[in-house]
């Protein structure tokens, strides 16, 4: 595996592979790798020629600086990580070399950002888009990679595809969990250990949920898992939707759509936690 640090470099040895037609796949990570990613990078690998993975925390995607400040940083780990997966690139640029000049592009993606993370990150998908666009330019991938558990991105990243016409395949993965159901998350190395042991309660209590939409209304549902999580001292909720998988927009009625999905944020102390659960 090689590692790059600027876009020039990285660029002059993708350059001759593009010329002979090879297929190049990108998997855009903020570090802190977990199996998750790794899946991510093991799935391009199938599907790809070349696989690109970037580690770049991105500092334009946080409206919460304690957030940005206290994200794992562990590029040495992640690099013997993804060396055990056989990717070809890994780029590992800094923040300078992202955004050598202040940054002025600004994105909407109408509805899609109007419910659960939008109105609570402002801006936040904006900065999503303006990193993932700048590495779909600087890679110029066939396919890029995203993992579900980040339900609502991946939608904003089929959207940005669609607004700046881009022939990009993006490919959704898999949620990955540990064995104990808590859905990986870079953000679960700040759990303290008691609040790790408690963090799984998030997957069983959306599970159950599932077994109960057959005899309570949407409306019943959520309120159910809300109060779940508010009688636990452990727990601060901060929503639990249940939407149309390709809008995301809630709905009343189990037969308002055909995918339903249910997404959560919850606090545990500082450290703010997302799932999701496939209703149908």
């Amino acid at each position: 595996m090689k590692v790059f640090n600027t876009v020039k470099e990285l660029r002059k040895e993708l350059e001759p592979l593009r010329q002979t037609s090879k297929t190049i796949g990108l998997v855009p990570t903020m570090g802190a790798l977990h199996e998750g990613h790794l899946s991510l990078a093991r799935r391009a690998k199938q599907e790809c020629d070349i696989v690109v993975v970037s580690d770049f925390v991105n500092p334009i995607q946080f409206n919460n600086q304690h957030d940005l400040d206290t994200y794992p940083r562990t590029i040495d780990e992640d690099t013997e990580k993804l060396r055990g997966v056989n990717c070809d690139f890994l780029f590992a640029p800094s923040v300078e070399e992202m955004y050598p000049t202040p940054v002025a592009d600004k994105y909407s993606f109408g509805k899609l950002e109007e419910v659960m993370e939008g109105p609570r990150r402002p801006g936040h998908f904006s900065g999503v888009a303006v990193v993932v666009r700048r590495l779909f330019d600087i890679v110029e991938p066939q396919k890029a990679f995203f993992g579900e558990k980040d339900f609502q991105q991946l939608a904003i990243i089929k959207n940005l595809v669609q607004q700046i016409n881009y022939n990009i395949e993006i490919v959704p993965c898999p949620l990955v969990r540990a064995d104990d159901g808590l859905a990986l998350s870079s953000r679960n190395k700040r759990l303290s250990a008691e609040n790790r042991t408690k963090a799984p309660k998030i997957h069983a209590t959306l599970s159950q949920a599932t077994q109960k939409a057959g005899n309570m209304s949407v409306a019943q549902v959520k309120q159910w898992v809300i109060d779940v999580f508010n009688a636990d001292p452990a727990f601060e909720p901060e929503y639990f939707e249940i939407v149309e998988d390709q809008t995301l927009q809630p709905i009343a009625s189990w037969n308002d759509a055909d995918g339903i999905v249910g997404c959560i944020a919850v606090w545990m102390d500082d450290v703010r936690l997302i799932d999701i659960i496939r209703f149908k």
